[in-house]
């Protein structure tokens, strides 16, 4: 049994991109995916969350930037804290406050942030002290992609079997390469069908699900090899060609489906015309929502492509960011005490 720490615990957690999907799982509710999957940690997206466990509370209190959660996001985040409690062996109720810097359900993996912060400051509140590896498989619990956000720069999620083998590691952390990521935000609403439930039907219906497996397979591996080369162009190619893989999958489920909409489609020709006029070094991705990410150098980013996606779509809607750092822990007190090991 662990002692909470009475004390108000702050984590912030940065969004990431997946360069090689997730997208279906082999056990729904312990989320284990059927494929191994690599990210970028992104520094202009993130969230803070605080935790408090306080035994004045009769129910977990939960607010997203100021408003009280909804019925179905309290009892998912509830649900998710009694995991926690059930690791502390503790039973007090949790006041959690979040602050999210990240366009919510559309496309830009907001839960990943969100999780990958509430599992480091719920986990710390409570009195444990997980190693990265334990937290990752933690945030996993919430969401998928969360284990990812738990490390800066580039990091992977092995697939595992079981709960004690399905976890995140970094891959580098502070990658000292050139590179920038251009995020397109195209449509902030809620997406109509969530990933949770595309995933399910994409793995049941598609007739293109196991070689998606096994093409998945392949990419893990090579762009491993091009992260450690700094080789952009390969990166690249590998990144646009999974995502297109991934959406095929969303098109030939029973019923078919897409999370692209008209805009998705103009920012994909954009970056491909304006790559093949000036040879520069830029590659789409998307995941399950409209808004189109692009990695590349930035130097090419910002001369060449940043000019015409602003000019087409907004300049604020057009942000260009960098690799972002893993989670961070801070205690709420007049010390301003650092809790990162």
């Amino acid at each position: 049994m662990t002692t909470p720490t009475n004390q108000k615990i702050t984590a912030t957690a940065h969004t990431n991109i997946a360069l090689v999907k997730y997208w279906g799982k082999a056990d729904q509710s312990l989320i284990i995916p059927q494929t191994d999957s690599l990210s970028l940690t992104l520094k202009a997206f993130y969230t803070t969350t605080s935790v408090v466990f306080d035994p004045r509370l009769s129910s977990d209190t939960i607010t997203f930037d100021g408003v009280l959660a909804s019925h179905d996001d309290q009892e998912k985040m509830s649900r998710f804290l009694d995991l926690v409690r059930a690791q502390a062996d503790v039973s007090l109720r949790a006041a959690v406050t979040t602050v999210n810097h990240v366009p919510v359900a559309a496309g830009l993996a907001s839960s990943a942030s969100g999780y990958a912060a509430l599992a480091a400051a719920a986990s710390r509140a409570a009195g444990l002290n997980l190693s990265r590896h334990d937290l990752s498989r933690l945030a996993r619990r919430g969401s998928g992609s969360a284990s990812r956000s738990v490390f800066g720069g580039f990091a992977a999620w092995h697939r595992g079997t079981d709960d004690a083998t399905s976890y995140a590691y970094p891959i580098d952390e502070q990658p000292d390469w050139d590179l920038g990521v251009m995020a397109v935000v195209l449509d902030q609403t809620t997406k109509k069908i969530s990933s949770r439930t595309g995933m399910q039907r994409s793995v049941a219906t598609s007739p293109f699900y196991p070689v998606w497996i096994e093409a998945n397979e392949q990419d893990f591996d090579a762009i491993q090899v091009a992260i450690k080369a700094h080789d952009i162009e390969s990166l690249g190619q590998i990144t646009e060609h999974n995502a297109l893989r991934m959406h095929a999958l969303t098109l030939s489920a029973e019923p078919g489906f897409t999370y692209f909409n008209g805009a998705t489609l103009a920012a994909i020709e954009l970056v491909q015309q304006t790559r093949q006029e000036l040879g520069g070094r830029y590659y789409f991705t998307i995941d399950a929502g409209p808004n189109v990410k692009i990695i590349g150098l930035r130097t090419d980013l910002e001369t060449q492509l940043l000019p015409r996606m602003q000019a087409h779509f907004g300049a604020a809607n057009v942000l260009l960011t960098a690799a972002g750092p893993g989670v961070t822990i801070q205690a709420d007190n007049p010390t301003g005490k650092d809790l990162n090991s």
